[in-house]
């Protein structure tokens, strides 16, 4: 048996709310806050992008990419959901998604004005998919929230440390996560120091979810 690789395209689909364009500004002048967001395992960009309808459109515009890996979620229905990798040919997945964001991220950031704040989010699998993806090529960004997920443990940090420094991140961790115990939060912060990567950590009571009320909170704190 051969296995062969071969590049194809495929269609992606994205999910948004807000316009970059503005009535009565110039293109894109209305938005202040870009947000680029990178679902969890199993999740569909369509469902994850409605924790983000707390946010005023005229000012936010939100980005929110689908994995191009669908699936059907549970045996005998036909619940849907996506993945951004898998450990199989990992490497060709990281690059195939690190294109595919790179190419939307920046056809969206090209329809809003130069003053405009980048906020990556990560939720789940999709921190590691958002570290990952930024580390790889220059991507201009403010803030950086890791939700209900950690840093990639496998690189070292020590060469990316310009990436990170002046930018504010967050890792935010429901107490009651299924996925995350409290042992794992004491590595991941201890972790995250020795790479010399600051991070502020946000607790919440919850499980391992996306609570718009506590998304409203962390916005708050990054914009001060």
């Amino acid at each position: 048996m051969q296995h062969h690789k071969l590049k194809v395209s495929k269609t992606a689909h994205i999910y948004t709310l807000g316009q970059p364009t503005v009535q009565g500004t110039p293109f894109g002048e209305g938005v202040k806050y870009l947000w680029f967001i990178a679902h969890g395992y199993g999740q569909l960009a369509s469902r994850i992008i409605r924790k983000f309808e707390i946010f005023d459109t005229t000012e936010h515009l939100i980005v929110a990419p689908e994995a191009l890996n669908r699936f059907y979620w549970k045996f005998g229905t036909h619940e849907v959901g996506a993945s951004w990798m898998t450990r199989n040919d990992r490497l060709d997945e990281i690059e195939d998604y690190s294109q595919y964001l790179t190419q939307v991220f920046d056809h969206y950031r090209g329809q809003v004005g130069e003053h405009v704040k980048v906020i990556l989010f990560g939720f789940s699998q999709g921190c590691a998919t958002q570290v990952r993806w930024l580390l790889r090529g220059p991507v201009r960004f403010d803030a950086l929230i890791l939700w209900g997920g950690l840093l990639p443990e496998d690189i070292d940090y020590q060469p990316y440390v310009d990436v990170f420094q002046g930018k504010k991140i967050y890792f935010v961790c429901g107490d009651a996560d299924e996925f995350i115990n409290q042992e794992r939060i004491d590595w991941h912060l201890d972790f995250a120091q020795k790479q010399n990567i600051l991070l502020e950590f946000v607790a919440f009571e919850g499980k391992h979810e996306v609570l718009s009320s506590v998304l409203e909170q962390v916005f708050e704190g990054l914009r001060t």
